[in-house]
Order: structure tokens, then sequence, then C-alpha cells
């Protein structure tokens, strides 16, 4: 089920978002070799706390798979690690790229968003990977417009990674966002039967790419969370929180 969000809502959202946002800039500020994904949850989570907000991931419940609730505050994934990497003890290094992914619950409505991050002097194809990730996503919601179909978004995002000589993960898609983290539509990142739903104004959705530098294929670590590449190449992710207007989406988590 569609969920068409007021102005008041909308406003809530935005400053869940406006958190979220913040939350990556100081991420952002903080990656460097020689630094845990722990130390950047740690970050993060105070920083969240300290905005009012609650971490949203954090203890995100997993009954689904049969697995530990989340445990961290941040998605901290670093190469070939795709999302729902688990922050811990693993230090950075000069060339890693690192996905971070981020969400916030305030005054009752969640922000998400994410980036794939360089540490220290990465290689010309890994920054290639982390532009392209990004633009497919800006390709993508020229089709957030009232009228169009998800499939619209979807097709856009899948024709401009295949242009540039990557692929889209299948398994894990965007979503509607808004009191629940998750919520209708998924929005997969290529086309798919059951993505004839209409868009239109007040929809609130998490427009994610995950792309992946070699095959889409992925499979998840047995810590049950942590999804990588099944060919063990490198994988970048980029995602806004948008609002769709009368006019051109309005994104709720810009940071760049």
């Amino acid at each position: 089920m569609k969920i068409i969000k007021s102005k008041k809502e909308i406003e809530s959202m935005k400053k869940a978002g406006e958190v979220v946002a913040l939350t990556l800039k100081k991420i952002e500020e903080t990656i460097k070799p020689g630094v845990t994904t722990l130390e950047l949850d740690r970050i993060a989570e105070e920083f969240i706390r300290k905005c009012g907000a609650i971490p949203s991931f954090k203890g995100y419940n997993a009954a689904f798979n049969n697995v530990p609730d989340f445990p961290g505050s941040i998605c901290a994934s670093i190469n070939d690690e795709v999302v729902h990497g688990i922050p811990g003890l693993r230090e950075l290094k000069d060339g890693d790229i690192i996905s971070i992914d981020v969400g916030a619950y305030l005054d009752g409505f969640h922000g998400d968003a994410a980036r794939t991050f360089a540490v220290g002097k990465i290689s010309d194809e890994a920054q290639r990977l982390i532009d392209v990730t990004r633009q497919s996503f800006y390709e993508g919601i020229k089709n957030a417009v009232n009228g169009k179909r998800i499939i619209d978004i979807s097709g856009a995002i899948e024709d401009y990674v295949v242009k540039n000589g990557f692929s889209v993960v299948r398994e894990f898609v965007g979503h509607g966002i808004g009191r629940e983290m998750h919520e209708e539509p998924q929005i997969p990142n290529y086309r798919c039967r059951g993505q004839r739903s209409r868009i239109e104004t007040g929809m609130t959705l998490a427009i994610e790419p995950m792309v992946n530098e070699g095959t889409h294929s992925v499979r998840i670590l047995k810590n049950g969370w942590t999804v990588v590449t099944l060919d063990g190449k490198l994988s970048a992710h980029y995602e806004n929180t948008i609002v769709v207007t009368e006019d051109e989406p309005l994104l709720l988590t810009k940071l760049d």
C-alpha cells in the first residue's frame, strides 16, 4: 500500500533527514586510514542522540531471517561488502572504499541515506564506481514524479549502470519510508515484474542504487547480516530519502 504524507508529516521527515545528512557529514570528516568502523559507529550514535533522535538501525528486528537484531547504529560496508556491514574492530586502510548507511528516527519519522567514501587514495576504477553509483541515483529520480511508475525509476538506474559497465544488485531494493523505516512500495534498481504502481505527490521514498564492479550476484555472511559480492569485487551504495512533489523531487537527506 502506498502511503501519502501530509505537509505536516513531510516537515517532520525533513528534520529526521537533516539529522541523517549531518551524521553522514560527521562520519565523512572522520574517515581515514587506521580508524575502525566501531569508532565511526560510536561517533554516529553520539551525534544522532545529541540531535534528539534515535539510531533507526540499532536493534533493528531481524525476526524474518532468524538472526540477532542489528547491533550497530550505522551500517559500515568495506570494499566487497555491499550493505549491512556490522561495525567492529576492523581498521580502514588506504585504498579502501566504505559505504556508510545511516538511519535516524525523530518525532515519529525516519530518515535514511547512504554514501560510499574513499579512504585515502583509491584506484581510478574504484572512484568511477562511486561516481557511477551516485549519478545512477540522479538518473533514477528524474522519473520520481507524479504520474510516472516505479519501473521508470528502476529502469533509468539500471540503464545508466549497465551502460557504464557495472551491475545493479537485485536482492536488495529501495523502499517507501515514513513512520516505519521500510514501507511500500519496494523500489528495485532494475526492471522486474510487479512495478506497475504509479508514483504520486506526497510519497516519501528511499531510493538506493547498490552497484557492483563485477557480477550482480551476492551472498550473505554467517553473521546473517553482511552482504558481499559473490566474486569479491567492489560495491558502492548511494541513497537519499526523497519526497515526490508537484515539481521535481525534494531530497530530504541531501549532503552533496
